[in-house]
């Protein structure tokens, strides 16, 4: 592939709700301009961007893949991206990298939360795009109903440049309301015949014509006035007042067709290359000097030092680690040596080259505003920086959504702990929406994720990649023990077996200290009852002993034991026996002193749209939280609460539910409580059943 100036190449997200058939128009468009000679199909798993075993498998977008096209003197920089929630980190990222995006709805189901939740994105992003009505030729199909849909949601800036010729079985072009030609697809949807708009379609396309020509005069005054005035804009002034309102955001430009059928796509090509911006439109980007929070503006200059951003890592199985960047000044050369601002740290490039879906296409170089990839980078991540160690700047990191569904994994077969272990750690480098982290209290290994299906995925990747096969279990939570009365017990340990005996004895009063607080030991021994050198054996017995509480074997907390006296053999007492001693003195102090089982308690914030407040209030009652307020920011709800954790557990999958999929949660540990004596009670027959099983 030849090398392209900045002002040639155009960066574009396909984004959608799962299933409105992104990854068949990215398909079609490769197909279009020549990068393959044959149409894949997503259902029979031969589509260019869905190359991923387990995309094959399933049928759905996992990875954002590239795919570098050109059409008309440009390149274009596909991104595909997942649709479905669990795999929305790769949006973000993809989103990032490039200057604008095609939303991509169904035209059988209109406007869907994926599709609200993309737009979303993009606004924060700051992103022309244009929308495109797919799936015309399905049953059900309805292209008004869609508009109404589109404007419903995001306003009158959303305005038709094609109307559907036919629909269903019968479609089989558009209408193009700045040529005003009527453009039919033949055979393979290669060949494209322009003609006279069919008669029946005049009043339609004469209604959506006015509201396109309003649109774009008010995208500019002089237009606006020429308008108001009623004077007829030309078809030069209707294509660079679309342009003007597509790069300032105050028009979206909708077109159609059928990805599958590929008819629509040489429009849909011709329009991205036309209106979209080039990053030279974009200019300059904000970064901040390495290591310090001072803003530089980085111009998108190829003659400029090399700056780029890391927005996706992936592991391939044969080339290993794949880092895709994107260049925002300079021109980037293979076999260079780069600085790793984000992590100040040198690193050696090997050679460059693009992807097409799964297959490497060398590069010579890579100028500012370009998409590439490189292999086999030591130390730099996804969100990193790498420049030339003269500029030291450092773009802001990627901001990746938080997990919010848990799961432990255990090996299916003994012994291979550590092999999971290694293949996990492996999938950290490439996804920043998954975490793995070793809980020493519930002895689990636990991994989150953004859904059930992305943890699924990558349990299901690390038996085929790692030949290592896991379980997904609920978590364990990680409840403690601690004591709400006082107690003064004695522990006596004294054993004679011929020969040298064991003898510990003390005296320890048992009393609550506050949360937090975990363990206070004092020493009031006088007159020597206990010698000084046996008194840290005393303590440490405590300590382990502290490990498992006599309710059901949680770790016991914030508890004070004072160490008041004791006896002790000149000959038969030992350290082992006094700690012996202390650990039956805790037992029976334990149980003496009101013992009580605590429970971690979660701070939630739920984001929602106002509809559902009722049913998220109810729902957070039956989970035994405690609302803290409410609190109402961007249109929507942000509801905080306090709720258990052991009521969170699958919390990601019912909000969903609740919400249609609308509704987003943040959780983090907050303090433990007391558990309800009810719960309590089924808790520690659990633990005590659990016990009795292993033994």
């Amino acid at each position: 592939m030849k090398t392209y100036t900045t002002e040639k190449i155009r960066n574009v997200a396909l984004v959608s709700h799962g299933g409105a058939g992104k990854t068949s128009l990215a398909e079609a468009m490769i197909y279009t301009t020549g990068a393959i000679n044959r149409l894949g199909k997503a259902d029979s798993g031969t589509t260019t961007t869905d190359f991923d075993p387990e995309e094959v498998k399933r049928q759905v977008t996992i990875n954002t893949a590239l795919a570098p096209v050109e059409w008309s003197g440009v390149k274009i920089n596909l991104l595909d991206t997942p649709g479905y929630f669990d795999f929305i980190g790769d949006v973000s990222g993809a989103l990032r990298a490039a200057d604008a995006a095609v939303v991509v709805v169904s035209a059988t189901s209109g406007v869907e939360v994926g599709t609200e939740k993309v737009w979303t994105y993009a606004d924060e992003n700051r992103l022309p795009r244009l929308v495109f009505v797919n799936r015309m030729d399905k049953e059900n199909a309805n292209f008004d109903k869609v508009m109404d849909n589109l404007q419903e949601f995001f306003g009158h800036k959303v305005a038709p440049v094609q109307i559907p010729i036919g629909a269903e079985a019968s479609f089989k072009g558009v209408v193009d309301m700045v040529s005003m030609k009527a453009l039919t697809f033949e055979g393979d949807g290669k060949k494209v015949n322009e003609g006279d708009i069919p008669a029946d379609l005049a009043d339609t396309v004469e209604n959506y014509r006015e509201k396109l020509i309003e649109a774009v005069a008010e995208s500019d005054d002089d237009l606006l006035m020429k308008y108001l005035e009623g004077e007829p804009l030309s078809d030069e002034e209707v294509v660079s007042g679309l342009r003007k309102g597509i790069l300032t955001g105050s028009i979206v430009p909708v077109l159609c067709g059928a990805a599958t059928e590929n008819i629509g796509t040489q429009p849909l090509l011709d329009m991205i290359v036309s209106a979209f911006p080039s990053p030279a439109d974009v200019a300059e980007v904000i970064a901040t000097k390495a290591g310090s929070e001072e803003e530089v503006a980085v111009k998108i200059d190829p003659n400029g030092p090399v700056s780029a951003l890391v927005f996706k890592t992936f592991a391939d199985p044969f080339v290993g680690k794949i880092s895709y960047f994107r260049v925002y000044s300079g021109t980037l050369k293979g076999d260079s040596q780069l600085h790793n601002s984000s992590k100040d740290k040198g690193e050696r490039l090997g050679q460059v080259f693009t992807m097409l879906g799964k297959n490497q296409i060398n590069l010579d170089q890579v100028p500012a505003g370009d998409i590439a990839a490189v292999a086999k980078l030591q130390s730099t991540a996804t969100g990193d920086t790498l420049c030339e160690k003269s500029v030291a700047v450092e773009f802001a990191p990627i901001a990746f959504p938080e997990p919010v569904t848990t799961f432990a994994v255990e090996p299916k077969k003994q012994g291979e702990e550590d092999k999971v272990a290694a293949g996990l750690a492996r999938f950290l480098e490439e996804d920043p929406t998954f975490r793995m982290e070793r809980n020493t209290e519930v002895k689990q290994t636990l991994i989150s994720g953004m859904g059930e299906l992305h943890l699924e995925i990558i349990t299901s990747r690390l038996a085929s990649k790692f030949g290592v096969e896991v379980d997904l279990l609920a978590p364990k939570i990680p409840y403690k023990e601690t004591i709400r009365g006082t107690a003064k017990v004695e522990g006596k340990h004294k054993k004679q077996s011929g020969g040298r005996g064991q003898f510990g004895h003390v005296w320890i009063e048992f009393s609550p200290l506050e949360s937090g607080q975990y363990f206070e030991f004092e020493d009031k021994i006088f007159g020597g009852a206990v010698p000084k050198q046996y008194i840290p054996a005393v303590e440490k017995g405590l300590r382990e002993a502290m490990e498992s509480g006599i309710l059901a074997g949680y770790p016991v907390v914030d508890i004070k034991a004072t160490l008041y006296d004791g006896s002790y053999h000149n000959v038969d007492s030992s350290e082992m026996a006094f700690k012996i001693a202390a650990n039956l003195a805790f037992k029976k102090g334990a149980e003496q002193a009101q013992p009580v089982l605590l429970e971690p308690v979660m701070y939630v914030e739920v984001t929602v749209p106002d509809q559902f407040m009722g049913d998220i209030m109810g729902d957070m009652n039956s989970r035994r939280g405690r609302i803290l307020g409410m609190e109402p920011i961007d249109g929507l709800q942000v509801v905080k609460a306090n709720v258990p954790m052991s009521e969170m557990l699958k919390y990601a999958i019912d909000l969903r539910s609740m919400t249609q999929g609308r509704g987003s949660f943040t959780m983090k540990f907050d303090r433990y409580e007391e558990v309800p004596a009810h719960t309590a009670e089924q808790v520690i027959a659990e633990a005590k059943a659990e016990k009795a099983e292993v033994s």
